[in-house]
């Protein structure tokens, strides 16, 4: 499966715009470059009172939807 990799700072203020519905993705440069944009809901999991801060690796199936991430860092 193809992957990015990205890092990631988001304040838990701009992260409560998912919770309000006023967002629904995240868009982000990967380390490579690269611009990604992926459903904001599949960083619930890693969100702590600081936000969401560290590296990611994004995977894509072979016809490049979204199929999961996983926190490197």
């Amino acid at each position: 499966m193809p992957t990015l990799v990205l890092d990631l700072s988001i304040t838990p203020d701009e992260f409560l715009r998912v919770y309000q519905g006023q967002a629904k993705a995240v868009s982000a440069i990967s380390v490579d470059g690269r611009r990604v944009q992926f459903p904001a809901a599949v960083l619930r999991p890693y969100l702590l009172h600081e936000g969401i801060q560290g590296r990611f690796e994004i995977e894509f199936d072979s016809e490049h939807k979204f199929a999961g991430i996983r926190r490197l860092t």
